[in-house]
């Protein structure tokens, strides 16, 4: 319609209006003769019933027109009302409120370790909140305590934990059980003698601030601390004074399809629930109470920088550069001058700071961690699948003065896993982690060693491999039912190096040797071929609700088994041990 002819079809409406004398279907003419207009079969008008005057077939042409628009406005009005009615139903069933829009959290969700944080759509899935977490499901609002400085929502989370634990060998661990030196029958007196404890250690508090900054840009902040920090020597003798440690503190910019995450967080090679989100829900560490985890579970949190890149909203590319630290335990045994070599690596000890007075200062790393992953999230028949791919690449360098002239070595080794997990029925959730490669010991748990130093002083990763499966039922909204199976593999890589020593040595049946590396014939019972575990465990919601938090009641029993490489005459073949966690928490809402 051209402009004229609105402005034309505008002024007579307003005549009409102003002048109601004038009828629609009546005209005068310059003789002041008024003049009807014949009626249209169709409504409307046409020329005046007597052929009237010149000027009023005009004005009836034009009253003709104004008929049309009419009944074209009355028509679109029509689907105007339809298409508001329909916008007001839709709104009603998904409960948004159209005054106070929900934030945007880049396609992030948020462990069993996060604190009451809300659980955003992923992919086009909306992912449940572990009842640890304070939530369900079916709370997908922001949380009651939330508030606002400015444009940024920070959402304070915590919980609150009495935790007993209990082991059937003494294996002098916190709150984290230490797989890796579980006592042998023959190893006396923890062998012989069990533990408990009470503590309030695994209470935890933390801070996201999600700040908008323009239609396609989104800042995520997170924060989160425990208590299970190094202690001091009489912690547990008067006042019980834990602690206050950091978890996780990053920075997640996310501007249209592209992510980038800096700071303390989880490992880009921890398997996640969902997509490649660093928020603890959204990250894999199991529900049990065990602060180390699974057995088996590749995991770290660490200092590092990821890229993200998100080319659909179900498929996710990253790739991150981590803190390196290059890791053997002290069971492996290292050619030359006593400490010389494992001077140049981390053997579990904890004096790994710069300036440290003993044989271990900071760590010579080469170049960062590098690693990749790709997450794919969908949803066949409406149940959530998850299945991602991720590779590892590590270099490790010492320095050799086993050569002519003294020189520095270096090997750089690869690792994969895959992980997914599948719901097959509604609240039954089915999980699969697998890891396999070189130089990857550190990851899983730090139970095995990253590689071994050969007898001219060159570098050998040890190759290694972990897997987790098992599955979790949400049986009812507030009971949780889990159980898994995990465990960790680690290659021997020994060498035999020529010795003076008398009586002659023997090593691997060769006399006139001895054997240096790891897991080696005669090697100490450190030396872990395997650790396996089995656990199971639930949690029960006693009280509470989105609003209120919620009071809740959580077990883990586990069996440990580990196996050495080489077992002595008439020694043990294994070391075992059964684990079990009782835990009252209360978390905010």
């Amino acid at each position: 319609m051209s402009k004229t002819r609105t402005l034309l079809a505008t002024a007579i409406t307003l005549a009409m209006v102003l002048s109601p004398s004038i009828g629609p279907a009546a005209w005068a003419d310059d003789t002041g003769k008024t003049t009807a207009c014949s009626p249209k079969t169709n409504g409307g008008t046409t020329a005046p019933a007597d052929g009237g005057a010149k000027e009023s077939r005009s004005l009836c042409a034009v009253e003709n027109e104004l008929s049309q628009l009419r009944e074209e406005l009355n028509a679109q009005r029509a689907i105007l009302d339809a298409q508001q009615a329909r916008i007001a139903e839709l709104e009603a069933q998904l409960h948004i409120s159209t005054a106070e829009p929900a934030i945007p959290v880049s396609g992030l969700t948020a462990d069993s370790a996060a604190i009451s944080v809300v659980s955003q759509p992923v992919g086009g899935i909306v992912q449940p909140i572990p009842v640890q977490s304070g939530g369900s499901a079916e709370n997908q609002k922001r949380s009651p305590l939330s508030f606002k400085l400015g444009p940024a929502e920070f959402t304070p989370g915590a919980w609150a934990d009495l935790t007993g634990i209990f082991r059937s060998t003494d294996i002098g661990s916190g709150t984290s059980t230490n797989f890796g030196s579980i006592p042998y029958n023959n190893t006396l007196p923890q062998a012989a003698l069990s533990e408990f404890r009470f503590t309030a250690q695994t209470s935890r508090l933390s801070m996201r601030v999600d700040i908008p900054a323009g239609e396609s840009t989104h800042v995520t902040g997170y924060v989160e601390s425990d208590f299970n920090g190094f202690q001091p020597p009489n912690a547990y003798i008067s006042t019980n004074s834990s602690t206050f440690r950091l978890r996780l503190y990053w920075a997640d910019i996310r501007r249209g399809k592209w992510e980038f995450l800096g700071g303390q967080s989880w490992s880009l090679l921890t398997p996640n629930r969902s997509g490649l989100s660093p928020l603890p829900t959204d990250v894999f560490t199991s529900y049990r109470l065990d602060t180390s985890y699974l057995a088996g579970l590749t995991f770290l949190r660490q200092a590092g920088f990821r890229v993200v890149y998100h080319p659909t909203d179900w498929w996710a590319l990253g790739a991150s550069l981590e803190n390196p630290q290059q890791y053997v335990p002290s069971s492996v045994v290292f050619p030359g001058a006593s400490g010389f070599f494992a001077s140049q690596f981390d053997n579990g000890s904890g004096a790994t700071n710069a300036g440290s007075a003993t044989s271990n200062p900071a760590i010579p790393n080469l170049h960062p961690d590098v690693i990749v992953k790709t997450a794919f999230d969908w949803k066949p028949r409406g149940r959530a699948f998850h299945l991602e791919v991720a590779g590892l690449i590590r270099s490790f360098k010492d320095f050799n003065n086993l050569v002519t002239p003294n020189a520095t070595d270096s090997v750089t080794s690869g690792s994969g896993a895959v992980n997914l997990n599948f719901e097959m029925f509604k609240g039954f959730r089915l999980i699969a982690n697998t890891f396999y490669g070189e130089g990857g010991g550190r990851y899983i748990g730090g139970l095995g060693p990253d590689l071994v130093v050969k007898p001219n002083g060159a570098l050998s990763a040890v190759h290694s491999a972990s897997g987790v499966g098992g599955f979790e039922w949400q049986v009812t909204p507030r009971l949780l039912f889990d159980s898994y199976y995990s465990g960790a593999y680690f290659a021997r890589n020994f060498a035999l190096l020529a010795s003076t020593a008398t009586p002659t040595p023997e090593c691997n049946g060769v006399s006139g040797f001895t054997c240096i590396g790891f897991g080696f014939p005669g090697s100490a019972n450190t030396n872990n071929r395997t650790i396996q575990e089995g656990t199971f465990g639930f949690t029960q919601t006693l009280l509470g609700s989105s609003e209120h938090g919620r009071l809740q009641f959580i077990t883990q029993s586990s069996y440990v088994v580990r196996s050495p490489w080489s077992v002595a005459p008439r020694s043990p073949k294994n070391a075992h041990t059964f684990v079990e966690y009782v835990d009252l928490r209360y978390v905010l809402p």
